[in-house]
């Protein structure tokens, strides 16, 4: 650290006064870390040190410069690993060596809590008075795929500029989006129809866009099933407002043969959705509001805010019999879910 970061983050006239904070700085944290080893150990602990008894101290000891970021930070690291090797500059924000602070961003456990780094999109390809309504990662292509509620659609790089963008003249609202894998292309979703939209191609962008209508109830999420390394043919899972979860499966035949009989000045390519195979099985008593395919379980999930069948994770074949899935009772339901392949875990969010 250099003696112009130094001043940056500190102002003390009293030298002496700043090594005394130095020294109660490091009682506390010894304090700390004590009372979260005898917790882990199921000790009872008087007057514990918790977050916002920590921060007070902190500011107490070293003044208003001390960002409430920061210190969350630093407590999070020492709370997480009690045995990490730590400096009284990261409280500022700041890392002994540049090679310090490259290995907390590398750090996966830790990279959101230790890199405070936002960035403003002024760019976002989003109409006045619209909304964000689903982000997608693409991580084999390093970019992302966003869905706005009035019909833009808009793929961004990992530097988050703009590749492409396209406007889906529809009366709906889109509902969600994802990327076909082998089909090389977006899916999107609305009320009532799918949307496939070829990015890649040249040309107006309406000419690279495929509806497929009608659907029977209300779509209200969507997402891609892996479920093998076939070519030319995607599996696409969807939730309605009826409580079932669909499977779509759509192949290069269907988008690339009937395009080639379509003349070029055509927009948006209207496809019937009774010549596309489509299982679904009802499974909630209310909204489906996410599914998601989790291939290190080879399973879907989905989840709703039916109290009894609050999420359902069970492997695709159940959506073509009547054998009973695997489902947990939550209280007013499930809003969204996640699997967290290392911890090996499932997480929910509800009301």
């Amino acid at each position: 650290m250099s003696d112009r970061d130094l001043e940056r983050c500190y102002t003390l006239t009293d030298a002496t006064q700043f090594k005394n904070a130095l020294k109660q700085f490091q009682v506390l944290v010894e304090k700390t870390v004590a009372q979260k080893k005898e917790e882990r150990l199921g000790l009872y602990v008087k007057d514990e040190i918790d977050y916002d008894k920590f921060y007070e101290t902190i500011l107490t000891l070293f003044g208003p410069e001390v960002k409430a970021h920061d210190v969350k930070a630093f407590y999070r690291k020492i709370s997480n690993n009690l045995d990490a090797r730590i400096e009284w500059c990261e409280i500022f924000g700041y890392f002994i060596t540049e090679g310090d602070a490259l290995a907390a961003q590398l750090d996966e456990e830790n990279m959101v809590f230790l890199v405070s780094r936002r960035q403003r999109i002024t760019k976002a390809g989003v109409k006045r008075r619209d909304v964000i309504k689903c982000i997608a990662k693409v991580p084999q292509l390093d970019f992302l795929v966003t869905a706005s509620q009035k019909g833009t659609l808009t793929i961004f790089n990992s530097q988050m500029r703009i590749l492409t963008t396209t406007n889906i003249p529809d009366s709906s609202w889109i509902t969600g989006c994802d990327y076909l894998p082998q089909l090389k292309r977006v899916v999107a979703v609305t009320e009532r129809t799918i949307i496939i939209w070829d990015y890649k191609s040249q040309g107006s962008c309406q000419e690279n866009c495929f509806i497929i209508k009608p659907m029977e109830h209300c779509l209200l999420c969507v997402c891609t099933a892996n479920l093998s390394d076939e070519l030319c043919k995607d599996d696409i899972l969807m939730g309605d407002d009826g409580g079932y979860v669909n499977l779509v499966t759509v192949t290069s035949d269907d988008f690339g043969l009937k395009q080639s009989k379509v003349k070029k000045k055509s927009q948006l390519q209207v496809l019937d959705s009774r010549k596309f195979k489509n299982i679904k099985r009802k499974l909630h008593d209310d909204w489906v509001v996410k599914v998601k395919f989790i291939s290190t379980l080879n399973c879907f999930g989905s989840c709703s805010l039916d109290s009894v069948h609050s999420l359902v994770l069970d492997y695709l074949k159940r959506l073509e019999d009547n054998v009973p899935v695997r489902e947990f009772s939550i209280p007013r339901g499930v809003n969204s879910f996640t699997y967290c392949g290392k911890a090996n875990i499932i997480v929910t969010g509800g009301k």
